[in-house]
C-alpha cells in the first residue's frame, strides 16, 4: 500500500463455515434446514468478500457521501399570505356546522 493511504480499519474475515451459520442461526433463533446451512454460508461469504473489496478501495482522502450527485433543497420559501375568508370556504363545502366542515361520523363513539 502507498504510504499516503491508510489501511482500512475494518477487518473482514472470509470463509464462513456451516458451523458459523448454524451458530448464528441458533443465536437468531432461526430454524434452518441442513441444506440451507451451505447456501447461507456461501451467500454470507460472498457478502463479506464484497465488503472486503469496498474496504480495500476506500481511502481517507475520499469524503463520505450519501448520494452520488450533489443535492440541493428545491423547496420554496415559506411565505405567509392572505387566505380565503372562512365564510367563502364554508359556502363551498357540502356541509358546515359551527364554522367547521361537517363530515360523516365513522366511529360509534360519543363526542
Amino acid at each position: 500500500m502507498e504510504s499516503s493511504r491508510l489501511a482500512p480499519t475494518m477487518v473482514v474475515m472470509s470463509d464462513i463455515s456451516r458451523a458459523d451459520v448454524a451458530h448464528l442461526a441458533r443465536l437468531a433463533r432461526l430454524d434452518l434446514k441442513e441444506a440451507e446451512l451451505d447456501d447461507y454460508a456461501e451467500q454470507l461469504d460472498a457478502i463479506l468478500d464484497a465488503v472486503k473489496r469496498v474496504s480495500e478501495v476506500a481511502a481517507e482522502d475520499v469524503p463520505a457521501t450519501s448520494h452520488p450527485v450533489p443535492m440541493t433543497n428545491v423547496f420554496r420559501d415559506d411565505d405567509t399570505r392572505e387566505c380565503l375568508p372562512r365564510d367563502e370556504i364554508l359556502a363551498a363545502a357540502p356541509a358546515a356546522e359551527d364554522d367547521r366542515f361537517r363530515v360523516p361520523r365513522i366511529l360509534d363513539e360519543e363526542a
